[in-house]
């Protein structure tokens, strides 16, 4: 079984940073790539970020490249989201989440894809 806890969310003004952390429980989390999803009040779930297993490939959502990085320390099981520069338009609770397959594959930025998630932590931006 695989637990996964997020921390780091809060309040902040636009145009400052915050860092989330993602620290997950199990034997697969370095086995495993993982993913960063946000929801905002109304709106789907979306994709914000992928890491594979041992940190080599990232990708993004074109809203928050340039200015979020993800990445990963395997020896503490914990992944991390670096979100620089935030926007009002961040606004969400933002979810750390275990990619289903051993193998990466286009299709990272569906929700469907993955099989545990954390119980979410909120951001919020003020303008």
């Amino acid at each position: 079984q695989v637990q996964l806890v997020e921390s780091g969310g809060g309040l902040v003004q636009a145009g400052e940073s915050l860092r989330l952390s993602c620290a997950a429980s199990g034997r697969t989390f370095s086995s495993r790539a993982m993913g960063w999803f946000r929801q905002a009040p109304g709106k789907e779930r979306e994709f914000v970020s992928f890491i594979t297993w041992n940190g080599i490939s990232t990708y993004y959502a074109d809203s928050v490249k340039g200015r979020f990085t993800i990445s990963r320390d395997n020896a503490k099981n914990t992944m991390y989201l670096r979100m620089n520069n935030v926007k009002p338009e961040d606004t969400a609770v933002y979810y750390c989440a275990q990619y289903r397959s051993l193998y990466t594959s286009t299709n990272y930025y569906q929700p469907q894809q993955y099989d545990y998630w954390g119980q979410g932590t909120q951001v919020t931006v003020s303008s």
